[in-house]
């Protein structure tokens, strides 16, 4: 039986991408037309993103993403995460009073990765030029695009804070002081410049692709890009703090970061391999979730089914908060064990818990955070910009999924350096990343902030093999909430048999039981968020076995993407979410 859907999950041979704006699809479709494979139809998304979702991510923030290509088809992680300062230390937040790294500003920025990472990943595995990749985003912004509402919206709650306190950003987004209305014709020429320069300096470099995107790649890390970044994190700013404070990025912490290719964590789970980056991200919370519900068999969308699923994640999430880091000593291996989740699953009653409840993983004593607790500002917990105290918004993220017909494969979280979370850096037309928040002050927990260390990012990219061919790439934005999104797609999709739209668009959840990764990092101990279209009846159990149900619009959590290839046909199948009414597949 087929379920009624906003749109068809599509089906073809030719290649498909799916992303969180229809402008970044058809950049990647056009590249795709010319000849481009699903590495070159990533970048060129990518790229248009940062012009045309500048509230949700932007060339100051940070990637990780999940690949393979016709030639190699075990997935590797390219880490695009870029890591603090080298002058970010515990001592020097403690000499200016804070007990958390603010939220907005230029204190919270670490190395901005993510141009590194799409440039590395086009130099390695593409075969377009930068020319070629870069030309949509030149477009858009240099000509203009009409500005979706959410933008607008998200520049107007900002416009007296920009006026106020960040002139280089009033500058950019109040043309004759006001905000853009929606639909209305912007333009970043600044930022046209910055990537119009880049292709200058790659072709300064000659006729061979590669080496013109090394040259690309040091104007940003070791030439202009870095040195204006260098003097913009020299002036005072205001932040969440509510005081103005300097950055701690300099243009030497550019020059000495490389993005880095690493291996997959997996699990197998329901005859598939699923492929996610490792414990300096939140992304092994999805296969613990996994482990712990294998042998859960309930309906979709059921009270058993949801309940379950929110006790898990309360316990994955608590591991993470315990034991995720960029450390050596994570104990991934016991607690991605299938002896490790039997153990965890056994804590799983009829009734909902509210407390924090690590495990000890080889023995080992757990320690957490001391967490702030409260129910936060309303539109927290559903992963959209939010207004916070001082009129500033936080920031959301977006998603790329691509394949071909090659069986290449792109699976990227791309977020961070939002319009509203720090100040435009003059000449550049984009602010930095704001990803230090996600550290902790208090010293010896693996997410604790040190010089060079990567902090615990949410972007969580997925893929998934079956029998060593990659088949499902999937991911959405929404922060902390972007794993247990994604548990309730594959859960659809691959014990409910959903196809790829259906799985989308169903009616999902998430708990908010656990410290969030953002600036206050607040808590609702028992929180529960749930879609309204899962019914009465289900809210009401929920409530009966004791969780704190907030009941969310019928169409607000998440805005899923994924593709699919079937190795023995060669048919690919694309859907997009349509929460958020921007995300689109595209494919033939």
């Amino acid at each position: 039986m087929r379920l009624f859907t906003t749109r068809p999950e599509l089906a073809g041979t030719f290649g498909m991408v799916a992303t969180t704006h229809w402008l970044a699809t058809a950049s990647g479709m056009g590249v795709l037309e010319d000849g481009g494979t699903a590495i070159d139809a990533a970048v060129a998304a990518a790229f248009t993103l940062y012009v045309v979702e500048p509230h949700l991510n932007g060339p100051g923030g940070d990637l990780p993403l999940i690949f393979a290509t016709a030639a190699d088809p075990a997935p590797t992680v390219l880490c695009a995460q870029g890591v603090a300062p080298r002058a970010a230390d515990l001592a020097a937040f403690a000499q200016l009073g804070l007990r958390l790294v603010p939220g907005t500003g230029l204190l919270p920025a670490v190395v901005p990765g993510a141009v590194g990472g799409w440039l590395t990943l086009l130099r390695d595995h593409g075969t377009a030029t930068l020319r070629s990749v870069l030309r949509f985003a030149i477009g858009y912004a240099r000509d203009g695009h009409p500005l979706t509402p959410r933008v607008a919206n998200t520049v107007a709650a900002v416009a007296d804070h920009f006026a106020a306190h960040w002139p280089s950003s009033a500058r950019l987004w109040l043309a004759g002081g006001r905000p853009p209305a929606p639909g209305q014709v912007v333009r970043n020429p600044q930022l046209a410049d910055t990537f119009q320069r880049l292709i200058d300096e790659a072709d300064a470099a000659g006729s061979d692709r590669e080496a013109q995107i090394d040259a690309a790649y040091r104007a940003w890390y070791q030439g202009f890009v870095a040195e204006a970044i260098d003097a913009f994190c020299r002036t005072e700013v205001a932040d969440d703090s509510g005081d103005r404070h300097r950055g701690l990025l300099t243009g030497a912490d550019l020059a000495r970061w490389r993005p880095t290719y690493e291996r997959p964590s997996t699990v197998d789970w329901q005859g598939y391999t699923v492929c996610k980056p490792g414990a300096w991200s939140q992304g092994p919370v999805l296969l613990q979730q996994l482990r712990m519900l294998d042998g859960v068999d309930a309906p979709h969308g059921s009270a058993e089914l949801v309940h379950a699923t929110a006790e898990v994640a309360k316990l994955a999430f608590a591991d993470r908060e315990a034991w995720y880091g960029d450390v050596p000593d994570v104990p991934l291996a016991t607690l991605l064990s299938r002896e490790y989740a039997d153990e965890r699953r056994q804590l799983i009653g009829e009734h909902a818990r509210n407390e924090l409840r690590p495990g000890w993983p080889d023995g080992r004593e757990p320690r957490l955070p001391d967490v702030p607790t409260g129910a936060g500002e309303e539109g927290m917990t559903i992963g959209e910009p939010t207004v916070g105290r001082l009129g500033t918004t936080r920031g959301d993220t977006c998603h790329i999924d691509v394949v071909d017909r090659y069986g290449n494969m792109v699976s990227a979280t791309p977020s961070g350096g939002w319009l509203q979370s720090s100040p435009a850096i003059p000449g550049l037309g984009f602010p930095l990343g704001t990803r230090g928040q996600m550290f902790w002050l208090e010293p010896d927990l693996p997410n604790s902030l040190a010089p060079g260390k990567r902090p615990r990012t949410t972007l969580s990219p997925t893929m998934l093999l079956r029998d060593g061919q990659p088949v499902i790439a999937c991911g959405t934005p929404g922060g902390d909430q972007q794993d247990q999104w994604q548990l309730c797609f594959l859960l659809a999709h691959v014990l409910h048999a959903l196809n790829l739209q259906e799985a989308i668009e169903a009616p999902a959840w998430h708990s908010i039981a656990f410290p969030s990764s953002f600036y206050p990092r607040e808590s609702t101990p028992g929180g529960l968020v749930v879609e309204s279209r899962i019914g009465e009846e289900v809210i009401d159990d929920l409530r009966r076995r004791g969780h704190v149900v907030t009941v969310s619009d019928p169409w607000s959590l998440g805005r899923l993407s994924a593709v699919s290839r079937d190795p023995a046909t060669g048919v690919l199948r694309a859907a997009a979410d349509p929460r958020g009414m921007q995300g689109y597949a595209a494919g033939r």
